[in-house]
């Protein structure tokens, strides 16, 4: 059966004018092409050349079937290129599942560099809670997620990426805005408005933690930023990571945190034995970004 080498042949033979010198160009011997185009022709039921002592050139039947050769080769090729670009991760997509917005740095440089370097890539953005991210990532619906290290995340693979540190967010006029900073001594006795949703209590034992178990959490299931619109709105205060605080929201008021346990790490999550060739160099590409940059 006719295969895409008899149409390297073919191509070579019909460019050279000559079975020798495609031979020649192809590195066989003027037999091998001649052997195989002959095949062709008895395959396809008439002839593609006309023989002579000076060379060969193609007959009025297979002057027409060039183009059509021509064509396959040039996508067949184009194929092999795609699929090596491919394999090497220089093409491909990354869907990323992030709980943090990523505004601010350092997710934003990390991710412009990827970009940059990376063009080809494509990448998407989810952004959901932990639980959904893990879940996410077992189904293959994400490839990589960005979570705080405090989460559980199964069974995927993590690494520690970088550190953030935390602020607190009051009303423009609580007693606290003129503060040049607060201690979580200022804020145990405040009502802490917390983003929660009913499969994950992450969040509220974390700031448990740092506050002490008396504090009065507010619980709500949405975005951080109507978080800080209840905060602008007088029902509590909040905390926040300083990339947020890069962020102005009319009302509110960021004021760092003096105490050595205000931060969050971030981790990335990942499963190796899932992950294709882009997503193996995304991972690898965060890994030694953050390092030289000493994010942890």
């Amino acid at each position: 059966m006719m295969d895409i080498v008899d149409l390297r042949y073919l191509a070579a033979a019909a460019n050279a004018g000559n079975f020798g010198r495609a031979a020649k160009s192809l590195g066989l011997d003027t037999s091998t092409i001649s052997r195989r185009i002959g095949r062709l022709e008895d395959e396809l039921g008439f002839a593609l050349f006309e023989r002579a002592k000076s060379g060969v050139h193609l007959t009025a039947g297979g002057q027409p079937l060039m183009g059509h050769v021509n064509r396959t080769l040039a996508e067949f090729d184009a194929v092999v290129r795609a699929a090596g670009e491919t394999g090497s991760g220089n093409i491909g997509a990354i869907r990323l599942g992030v709980r943090l917005p990523p505004v601010g740095e350092p997710l934003v440089s990390l991710l412009a560099g990827w970009r940059e370097r990376h063009p080809n890539v494509a990448l998407t953005i989810a952004e959901m809670t932990e639980p959904a991210m893990a879940k996410a990532l077992e189904l293959r619906r994400l490839d990589v997620g960005l979570i705080t290290s405090f989460t559980p995340c199964g069974s995927a693979a993590s690494m520690p990426l970088y550190v953030e540190r935390l602020v607190a967010a009051v009303p423009h006029d609580h007693a606290l805005a003129v503060r040049k900073s607060v201690e979580w001594a200022d804020l145990r006795d405040e009502d802490l408005l917390i983003q929660e949703w009913d499969e994950s209590q992450a969040t509220r034992e974390l700031y448990a933690s740092l506050l002490g178990q008396s504090v009065r959490f507010s619980a709500h299931a949405a975005s951080k930023q109507s978080v800080f619109a209840l905060v602008a709105a007088g029902f509590g205060v909040t905390l926040a990571t300083v990339s947020q605080a890069t962020v102005s929201v009319p009302g509110v008021v960021f004021r760092p945190i003096a105490e050595t346990n205000a931060c969050l790490q971030i981790d990335l999550v990942w499963r190796p034995e899932l992950e294709d060739a882009a997503v193996g160099r995304f991972v690898a590409y965060l890994r030694d970004e953050t390092r030289s940059r000493r994010l942890v």
